[in-house]
């Protein structure tokens, strides 16, 4: 018996062990398993992306946005891009409110110049110049990717473009017997001829103060060269430079001539435009962004847009300006955050995402983008075509002289341009109130 009970003890002891054998297994296999899935988690990434195109009311945008997230992740399998969509001015407040607590996305949009300024000192946003230096090298037209430059780092990359062209109508110009002037004294000669002939020159709605302020831009630029104004601006230089004093003078001198739609400094730019597409007015100064209502807007009769060609502003005799510079400005860009936990997969999205928008926004939504576009077998209006092989000749783009101001300084700038059209002060007087208002910030 006694026998028996130790084979009974010991039978049991065996499937004992084996049963812990068989648990210890189980456990290290799970444990295996667990540690897999861990590995597996890791490797995943996830970049968070906020823009402001929205489906309903930037349908084109949002779906080459959605077109070039699927193609990014189809290429990148480990990295999903999560994505929230706001209008423009949702979009600026929900970024100011995490902004607050240092939350940004890993990659959103931005504004050049001085909207950077606090996310910049706030060391919120990461530089990216070793994008521009590496992949994205020579791919932006000049001067565009600078203006999301502080301190000559940068911390956005542009998406969009716009420069001022000087648009005109060809059929007024032919019955008047003018040719498309290439110097500023052609141009004063087209205006005087017309205005002679009962022609408004310009369409100016300079009620809303900016367009008047594009004038005086391309005037200091011919006068002074690309970088008296933006020299004046950041203080390296002053708002009393004799170029700058000439270029006001040169406005005066065209309001004098009666160059400017009468009662300018009431209309809204809406309303200016309208007389140019009614073909009541023979030039028309305005950015790029109004490229579809010469070409491919129906609202707008085909034989007026079949009339409209452009020219870049004419040359000053003896300035220092380059035909081939521009007033203008980048629209949004990207930026990635400083904080970014996936910063090099968010560099590697930035760095994608400006290279497909570039290829097909154009096409796609009719945009001029920040990137030099070879036009070779694009399917666009002429005008495009021909605005995007000049952007590629591009020697500089000047920045929107409001837009490189802050708020207080940029209302300074910009009343004072009214009151230098209306000719309610000298030109000395508007050199010295912006000058004032510069020196004050300093």
């Amino acid at each position: 018996m006694k026998n028996a009970w130790h084979k009974v003890l010991f039978s049991f002891a065996l499937v004992l062990m084996f049963a812990l054998a068989a648990c210890g297994g189980n456990e290290e296999e799970s444990e295996e398993n667990a540690s897999s899935g861990e590995n597996e988690s890791d490797s995943a990434k996830t970049i968070e992306f906020m823009h402001l195109w929205p489906e309903g009311s930037s349908k084109q945008h949002h779906e080459i946005v959605n077109s070039i997230i699927d193609e990014f992740e189809s290429d990148h399998p480990d990295v999903t891009v999560d994505v929230e969509i706001l209008g423009n001015e949702q979009y600026k407040e929900k970024l100011k409110v995490l902004s607050t607590s240092n939350e940004l996305p890993d990659v959103g949009m931005t504004w050049a110049a001085g909207f950077l300024d606090p996310y910049v000192s706030g060391n919120m946003f990461a530089p990216l110049d070793d994008i521009l230096e590496g992949p994205l090298k020579d791919k932006f037209v000049a001067g565009t990717a600078e203006a999301y430059a502080i301190d000559d780092v940068t911390y956005g990359l542009p998406l969009e473009l716009n420069i001022t062209p000087l648009y005109y109508n060809k059929r007024i110009f032919d019955e008047n017997g003018v040719e498309v002037p290439e110097t500023f004294e052609e141009l004063k000669e087209v205006i005087q001829t017309l205005a002679d002939n009962g022609v408004t020159p310009v369409a100016l709605g300079n009620k809303d103060r900016w367009t008047g302020s594009m004038w005086y831009m391309y005037l200091a630029d011919r006068i002074g060269g690309p970088e008296v104004l933006n020299n004046a601006i950041n203080r390296t230089g002053s708002f009393e430079d004799p170029a700058l004093i000439k270029a006001a003078e040169e406005i005066q001198e065209l309001v004098d001539m009666g160059a400017f739609i009468n009662g300018f400094n009431g209309l809204g730019n809406d309303e200016a435009k309208g007389y140019f597409i009614n073909e009541q007015a023979a030039m028309y100064l305005m950015a790029t962004w109004d490229l579809p209502e010469w070409t491919t807007n129906e609202d707008n009769p085909q034989e007026f847009r079949d009339s409209v060609e452009y020219t870049k502003f004419p040359t000053v005799e003896g300035g220092e300006g380059d035909i081939n510079s521009y007033v203008g400005g980048p629209g949004v860009g990207l930026f990635v955050a400083e904080n970014s936990d996936v910063k090099e997969e968010a560099k590697e999205f930035v760095t994608f995402f400006v290279e497909k928008w570039g290829e097909r926004s154009v096409t796609d939504a009719g945009v001029i983008p920040a990137t030099v576009v070879d036009t070779e077998g694009l399917d666009l209006p002429q005008m495009y075509i021909d605005i995007l092989n000049d952007l590629n000749e591009a020697s500089n783009l000047t920045l929107y002289a409001d837009v490189q101001m802050s708020a207080g300084v940029a209302d300074v700038h910009l009343d004072s341009i009214q009151a230098l059209f209306g000719k309610a002060i000298t030109p000395e007087e508007f050199a010295k109130q912006q000058e004032d208002a510069l020196a004050a910030e300093e």
